[in-house]
């Protein structure tokens, strides 16, 4: 159904907001994302297999939990997208933009007319019909969440020009893949990234769209809050699961044997 988005309200309101990437397609791994306490989960169909039913089982556990269910797909097909707003989600995140005409592509596919040309449908975000549909499709247009992921040269160089284009909600860093377009894969810190980075980060503040930045170690996190970036993806929660479960492991195996 369709909910209001409490991350774009905060975001418009200068409040920080935490997510994390939802690599593991389960629902019961998004409730507990919710419980605890992050604001926003980007269910990934990029680099994960998920089924259409289990994508919107995963979208409706966000919904009864309380986390606000943004879905990053594979690429920027109208069809896709038709298919992630409709299951539910309340934001497209779309990898490897590149150019002004893809990201006005994008915005036309997350929006009804007459801001876009999204497929009328009277399905679960509206209700079954239940709601005044006129009234829903408006909502829907002030709802959902459009963001770009920049993360290759290209990218960086036009991001002026892609975050300029109205309907961007928001704009998500790529340092791993972008190091890999300025060729040190993985050195995902090196200078060349940082700098594409931050560049990426003032074409957003001249366009006034908010930088979603995904900070790899504190001094990171420091930094971008000292630029006055407001939105964090704080990893994966395999990554996160990862670390925990080889940590208490380590803790135990450490420890001195009685």
């Amino acid at each position: 159904m369709l909910g209001t988005n409490h991350v774009k309200r905060r975001l418009r309101e200068g409040q920080p907001v935490f997510g994390l990437i939802g690599s593991i397609p389960s629902p019961v791994v998004v409730e507990m994302v919710a419980c605890a306490g992050f604001d926003f989960i980007i269910i990934d169909t990029e680099h994960v297999m998920v089924n259409p039913e289990t994508l919107e089982h995963m979208i409706r556990a966000a919904e009864a939990a309380g986390v606000t269910p943004l879905v990053r797909v594979s690429e920027p097909n109208p069809k896709e997208i038709l298919r992630v707003l409709d299951a539910g989600a309340l934001g497209i995140v779309v990898p490897q933009v590149e150019s002004r005409e893809q990201a006005e592509r994008i915005v036309r596919a997350c929006k009804y007319g007459p801001e876009g040309s999204r497929s009328l449908n009277s399905g679960r975000m509206g209700a079954f019909g239940k709601s005044d549909l006129a009234g829903y499709i408006k909502r829907a247009n002030e709802e959902i969440m459009v963001v770009p992921m920049i993360e290759s040269k290209a990218g960086v160089e036009r991001a002026e020009d892609i975050l300029s284009v109205p309907g961007i909600d928001m704009v998500l860093e790529g340092a791993a893949d972008l190091s890999q377009s300025y060729g040190i894969p993985w050195q995902t810190r090196a200078p060349a990234v940082k700098e594409g980075l931050r560049q990426v980060h003032a074409a957003s503040c001249r366009s006034g769209v908010p930088y979603c930045a995904i900070p790899r170690a504190a001094e990171d996190y420091a930094e971008w809050c000292r630029l006055g970036v407001k939105a964090f993806v704080l990893g994966d929660e395999r990554g996160v699961s990862f670390r925990a479960l080889r940590a208490h492991l380590q803790a135990f195996a450490a420890s001195e044997q009685p």
